[in-house]
């Protein structure tokens, strides 16, 4: 059912023969370009386009203002990270420490019977 099904040609010395002959593309020829005998207005000096929001000019000051902040906000992010990491850690140790005390409370307590 999965397998592939190729098909095969009940006549092998039988080629079918192509659909589409290949032809030659000739380009086509060049068109020369003449002056037309109109009048055209001047061209007009456009407004440059301005942005649909508000923009913001950042000076020096502005600018390290704000890599400031960004690598404040990066060390607050990791540190965050981190001590949730070590919290993580501290609790898997001590509920193995637990459970090593546990299991070597009751097997002394079975020892004793």
């Amino acid at each position: 059912m999965f397998r592939p099904r190729i098909p095969v040609n009940p006549t092998p010395a039988h080629l079918v023969p192509r659909l589409v002959e290949p032809t030659a593309i000739t380009p086509a020829p060049e068109r020369a370009t003449l002056p037309c005998a109109c009048p055209h207005p001047a061209p007009v000096a456009l407004a440059p386009a301005r942005s649909s929001g508000p923009s913001v000019r950042l000076t020096g000051t502005g600018l390290a203002c704000v890599l400031a902040g960004g690598t404040a906000v990066v060390l607050v992010v990791g540190a965050v990270l981190v001590s949730m990491l070590l919290a993580v850690a501290i609790t898997g140790v001590s509920v193995t420490v637990c459970a090593v005390v546990l299991r070597s409370l009751h097997n002394s307590e079975r020892h004793h019977r």
